[in-house]
């Protein structure tokens, strides 16, 4: 009897993580249905906040797996869209999963370290209570409690400070450095940069099993922004000048930015403690990264 081949339904495909999914899965026998809000070569169009939309697509391609990679991540905007936050980072995530139990697959979430206030002492565990602070954090937060309510089968990664191919920190410190002799970046902000390729690899390896629940997924070790951005200047052999500013500092200089947390540090525990996976260091996978650049 003939294998029947993995289907498995991307939603944000054309984002960094979605292009890193694609590329990991790349050597395996799966069919990818790859979505985003605007048709293209290879990319049918969905808008995951309509209900009806993701039912249809659903019901034609039953697919095995959804990997739901959309969001409305611009942190300051949000504040601003709130409804459209919502819709994007609560609703689409109810409507995938929804479509999830219907079709008997199952559905994997990403949310974020702004679940969390920002102001703890220890890396976060996913045992902590959240208690979000910007609007960004609201409505992810939101939409995890939709998959947890409406999905049958689940995973929800956590990730943050989320960089690989396209618009990233990493790419705008570069850009800044081919026309700037020094940059302010917020030194007060702790968390674990986290390659796309690195939360990929994670996303592949529980996919396949049964171990379902809320992981935290970040690269290990942590650093703080300015620190970050010292060390993809050192690797790309640039020059430029960090300096050090605080959350304070920055806020005057850009009134309109969201509530940050201070601290958003990530401990893979529930990886640790089911699996014994373990997502590489911050610093290698940045060394990964920059080859890629080259």
């Amino acid at each position: 009897m003939e294998k029947k081949m993995k289907k498995i339904l991307v939603t944000g495909c054309n984002g960094q993580l979605g292009r890193a999914i694609r590329q990991e899965y790349k050597d395996e026998d799966v069919s990818f249905i790859n979505t985003d809000v605007a048709e293209g070569e290879g990319i049918v169009a969905l808008d995951i906040t309509d209900v009806n939309a993701v039912l249809r697509l659903v019901r034609t391609e039953k697919p095995d797996v959804i990997i739901n990679c959309a969001a409305h991540t611009n942190v300051d905007a949000c504040e601003q869209q709130w409804d459209a936050a919502y819709r994007i980072n609560a609703i689409g995530p109810r409507n995938l999963s929804i479509a999830a139990r219907e079709a008997g697959a199952k559905m994997i979430h990403v949310s974020t370290d702004y679940v969390f206030e920002g102001n703890g002492t220890r890396p976060y565990t996913e045992f902590d209570e959240i208690h979000p602070v910007s609007a960004y954090g609201k409505t992810k937060a939101e939409g995890e409690k939709f998959v947890r309510e409406f999905a049958d089968r689940y995973f929800i990664f956590r990730t943050a400070w989320l960089y690989g191919d396209g618009k990233n920190f990493v790419k705008t410190m570069l850009r800044l450095a081919e026309s700037h002799d020094e940059v302010s970046v917020v030194c007060d902000q702790q968390g674990s940069p986290t390659s796309a390729v690195e939360l990929a690899r994670a996303i592949h390896h529980f996919e396949p099993t049964e171990n379902y629940g809320t992981f935290h997924a970040t690269c290990e070790g942590d650093t703080n922004w300015a620190a970050f951005a010292e060390a993809i200047f050192k690797r790309a052999g640039k020059t430029t000048k960090v300096n050090h500013v605080t959350s304070e500092q920055y806020a005057k200089m850009n009134p309109a930015s969201a509530n940050r947390p201070a601290y958003s540090i990530l401990e893979n525990y529930m990886m640790k403690l089911t699996d014994g996976y373990k997502m590489a260091d911050w610093q290698a996978a940045l060394d990964e990264y920059m080859k890629t650049l080259e």
